[in-house]
Parts: structure tokens; sequence; C-alpha cells
């Protein structure tokens, strides 16, 4: 008698299926005081988990994005040099669809409020951990408003 042989089973097919990661929120913070950078910091990558970029100089943070991919530039108002009113201009120029929020320790009046219209949000000092979270993830998930005739 022959050898009998079970019938083979067919091998299952391994199925797999690739998850593909978004990549990790890139947030550009400038800002000249070095208490309130080093918290905003600590705040968006501890707490938010966000990749978090500081540098002091608007110079170098126009580079940086004119250079780089970010998802949003969270910038102080007052800073030597070159203000954020200023930076937020040149911005707007390289990078008209970049989420924009600013920061200042003053009470704005009139005339800065008006220049501010083209942040797409502002926040006071000093800075509070749960309104810095709220706003940086509402920004980077909605991106950019559409400019309006009155902006930029």
């Amino acid at each position: 008698m022959g050898k009998h042989r079970a019938p083979r089973r067919a091998k299952k097919q391994a199925e797999t299926t690739v998850a593909t990661i978004p990549p990790v929120p890139r947030i550009l913070v400038v800002e000249d005081d070095p208490e309130t950078a080093l918290f905003a910091v600590h705040v968006l990558t501890r707490r938010g988990q966000f990749e978090v970029v500081h540098t002091a100089d608007p110079a170098e943070a126009l580079r940086l994005v004119t250079d780089e991919r970010w998802d949003l530039v969270l910038t102080d108002v007052e800073m030597p040099g070159m203000t954020g009113i200023e930076l937020l201009a040149a911005l707007r120029l390289v990078a008209p669809s970049l989420p924009v929020a600013v920061t200042s320790a003053h009470v704005l009046d009139g005339t800065l409020t008006s220049l501010l219209g083209h942040a797409d949000d502002y926040l006071e000092k000093p800075l509070r951990v749960d309104s810095l979270i709220a706003c940086v993830t509402a920004l980077i998930g909605q991106g950019r408003r559409p400019a309006t005739d009155a902006g930029l």
C-alpha cells in the first residue's frame, strides 16, 4: 500500500496593513524672553506632543519658515530688531497659508488690534497651559483661514 497524505491546507496569505502615521505637527516659537520661550516649548512638547523649535530672532524665524515645513508659528509682538507685526507681514508673503498666533504682555490698543487682524489668534501673556494648548490645537486642526479683502 502506498502512503496516504493528508491534503495540504492552503497557506493563508499574510495580510499586511501599513498604517500611515501622520507627521507630528511642527511649531516654530519666536520669543525673545527666555522664561516665556522655555514655558511655551515645554508645554507644547510635553503636554501637546508637538515638535517645537524656538528662536529668539525673527529674521531667523523667517528663514526657517522659508526653508522648512511648519504647521504653526507662535510669535511675540514686541521683539528687538523686527517686531512680531513685521514678522507677521513677512510671513504672509512667504507662507500665506501658515497659521500664526501672536502673544503680547500688553493690552492692545485699536491700531495694534487692527494690525493683529492678520494673525489667526492672539494669546495674552502670561501664557496659560490650557489656552495655549487649545489655541495651538485648533489652529493646526483648521489651518489658515482664507484672507479677506481687508486682510493680507
